[in-house]
């Protein structure tokens, strides 16, 4: 909620609902997932993201605002996890069958690697679809082998950093055309982002309430005017 480029934006609405309120519903229609959790810090301004979950009953767990890495931990930690499936709140538009596939991505070569990605800096999914899957134990050593502020800022940075290749092994996902589309923006930052975020949604959803990636991608095709806008935000 104190976000500083764009306060509150989890809970701005779109379609009447708060924009984390549509990606839980989004997440909740992939199978492959036994929780879903929401882990964000111990600050009252957050109280509304803890009223938010409870109503919807999906777990949250509240922890350090500076240190994320660790916040994450303990959320996996608080309610068992095995496998994390890390999804950022700023992506309300997700498409659920994406964490599918990336979870069974995961699966079938968790022989050979440690950390599974759609996103940068190897996989080809539009930003605001990224999905990332790992094992708990290996984000809980990295905890504790003195991570630096980088880090603790983005979670998952170790596994794809540079120099540990060996160590990890990412894997990352490109999407066949018409999917493969890093060039779009479906992320919220800016006030921009928001207002494409919500006449994407409500566009949408009033035509096929479980629409997906491929729709994302079509009516970004058809508004420029409003993906340029988000893309000429980020450049200032």
């Amino acid at each position: 909620m104190t976000s500083s480029r764009l306060p509150g934006k989890v809970m701005m609405e779109a379609g009447g609902k708060p924009l984390l309120q549509i990606l839980l519903e989004r997440l909740k229609r992939a199978s492959s997932l036994d929780a879903i959790v929401v882990a964000t810090t111990g600050n009252a301004t957050d109280d509304p993201i803890q009223e938010l979950c409870d109503r919807l009953r999906v777990g949250c767990f509240r922890g350090s605002e500076e240190n994320v890495l660790e916040r994450v931990c303990g959320a996996g930690q608080a309610f068992g996890a095995d496998t994390i499936v890390e999804i950022t709140g700023d992506c309300p538009l997700l498409d659920p069958w994406q964490v599918d596939h990336a979870v069974e991505f995961f699966e079938t070569f968790q022989h050979a690697t440690r950390y599974v990605s759609n996103g940068s800096p190897g996989g080809n999914a539009p930003e605001g679809m990224v999905v990332q899957v790992f094992k708990a134990r290996d984000l809980y050593a990295i905890l504790e082998d003195h991570p630096d502020e980088e880090e603790k800022e983005h979670v998952s940075y170790r596994f794809y950093r540079e120099g540990n290749g060996d160590r990890y092994r990412p894997r990352f996902i490109n999407y066949d055309p018409p999917l493969g589309r890093p060039d779009i923006w479906v992320t919220l930052d800016y006030l921009e982002d928001y207002q494409l975020l919500k006449a994407l949604y409500e566009d949408c959803s009033a035509r096929n309430g479980n629409f997906g990636m491929r729709e994302v991608i079509d009516w970004i095709d058809r508004h420029p005017d409003l993906h340029r806008a988000c893309k000429k935000r980020r450049d200032l």
